[in-house]
């Protein structure tokens, strides 16, 4: 297709699903003992462990008082899938042709050239959903405080990203805003927000992504 900004072929390496998951078991193992590419679309199936050990990456995270505040629900049924892109597309039309979105905001998202249409959301085998909690429940329906709940449930879904790169499969962070439609459709608690959704799949043949600098090292890190 044609593109008013730059754009390049997005091919991710593709590796036999029997050593993506050896790999990523290592992964795992070494991220716990420790401490973004996108694709505008993806085919073939993957299989559901992949997404599982990518879950278990991220669940190595540090978080705010070892409280763990999230969820990760992981959605492979068409109908639930078309159900979500419908909502999520409602949302969108309303940022994109509603005037949700502000002048800076437009112009800030041009050279990604995103709309409302989110029809990969029916494409790929697997759709993500983060939740963040908001707070713990105890059995007796007691709640619990939780502590740093953006900055742990962030750093899991970084590590749920790479994890997912690292065995060749592509993913791209979504927050259609508002998000309140995960909660009904994913059947969540009232102590869980949606914080990021993500669908999971291979990039598909032919598939583009802009063509992006990321800022230099010189200007990421500073030498104190």
């Amino acid at each position: 297709m044609e593109h008013t900004y730059p754009f390049v072929p997005y091919a991710p390496d593709r590796y036999d699903e029997a050593d993506m998951i050896r790999a990523e078991a290592g992964t795992s193992s070494s991220t716990s003992t420790g401490g973004a590419a996108s694709a505008s679309s993806a085919t073939s199936p993957c299989r559901g462990e992949c997404v599982e050990l990518a879950v278990m990456a991220a669940n190595t995270a540090p978080s705010g008082a070892h409280q763990q505040p999230w969820k990760f629900v992981v959605i492979g049924d068409a109908e639930t899938r078309r159900r979500i892109r419908l909502a999520a597309e409602e949302e969108e039309r309303q940022n994109y042709e509603g005037g949700r979105l502000t002048p800076e905001w437009r112009q800030a998202l041009a050279r990604l050239e995103t709309t409302s249409d989110k029809g990969y959301l029916e494409v790929v085998p697997w759709i993500v959903v983060c939740f963040a909690e908001k707070y713990g429940l105890r059995p007796d329906g007691g709640r619990v405080k939780h502590y740093y709940v953006n900055e742990s449930v962030g750093i899991a879904c970084g590590l749920f990203i790479t994890a997912l790169h690292t065995m060749g499969l592509s993913t791209l962070t979504h927050t259609p805003n508002p998000m309140a439609f995960l909660s009904e459709i994913c059947s969540r608690p009232g102590n869980e927000r949606p914080y990021i959704l993500f669908p999971v799949g291979y990039a598909a043949p032919g598939a583009e992504v802009p063509d992006l600098t990321r800022k230099p090292l010189s200007e990421a890190l500073v030498h104190f």
